[in-house]
């Protein structure tokens, strides 16, 4: 057997092993059993020392028991393996935010959007982070473009209206509110909105909102 396509052969062994593991990991994690989700990440990343998925899943579970730093250090790694690992600068922004590092929090959920734009936690996290630090540009740019492939998202247009509803562009809030109600008609938070919104229509058209 010639041994170079035998070590490839391993390799590629080894890679499938590998996220098998992740796989039971994932679901291990998603039921809340914790220790064998531990087990299995760090089967995963004794198998692959090179796939940042695993220090993913570890620095989840450190997430969730509050060791901040440790989770932090997993992220860090998980980063370091694969530059364009969006999860792990997910994980970052996290722990970040949960320190009250919002502007470092803010850098990474822009940069975990940078890697994966459909990644929908870290957009709203950084609506958050932007809510908390005041500052709000680029983010209706970014919930925009998300929009235009998840049409249906209304926690992303409940965002959207709120910042227009700051900027006083109250005609497009109340587009915005309008496609949300139409999708979800009791939704009480946009019903609300748009009572507001409609009033300050009314008073800066003399009072005809529409």
């Amino acid at each position: 057997m010639n041994p170079v396509k035998s070590e490839t052969i391993v390799q590629h062994e080894d890679t499938y092993h590998c996220q098998l593991l992740l796989q039971m990991g994932d679901g291990c994690y998603a039921i809340e059993d914790f220790e064998q989700a531990r087990s299995y990440y760090g089967q995963a990343a004794l198998l692959d020392a090179d796939s940042a998925g695993p220090y993913v899943g570890l620095g989840m579970l450190e997430y969730q028991n509050e060791n901040l730093e440790d989770a932090e250090l997993a992220f860090k790694v998980a980063c370091r393996l694969d530059r364009q690992c969006s999860k792990g600068y997910l994980g970052m922004a996290m722990v970040a935010h949960k320190k009250d590092n919002y502007g470092y929090a803010f850098d990474m959920y822009l940069r975990s959007i940078e890697c994966d734009s459909d990644n929908l936690m870290a957009l709203l996290g950084l609506f958050q982070t932007s809510c908390k630090m005041g500052t709000f540009e680029n983010i209706i740019r970014y919930l925009d473009h998300y929009l235009q492939s998840h049409q249906g998202d209304t926690s992303v247009m409940s965002c959207l209206a709120s910042l227009y509803i700051r900027d006083n562009k109250f005609s497009l809030a109340k587009s915005m509110l309008d496609r949300i109600l139409a999708i979800d008609p009791e939704d009480e938070v946009a019903v609300n909105l748009l009572e507001e919104v409609e009033y300050n229509l009314s008073r800066l058209n003399g009072g005809n909102s529409r």
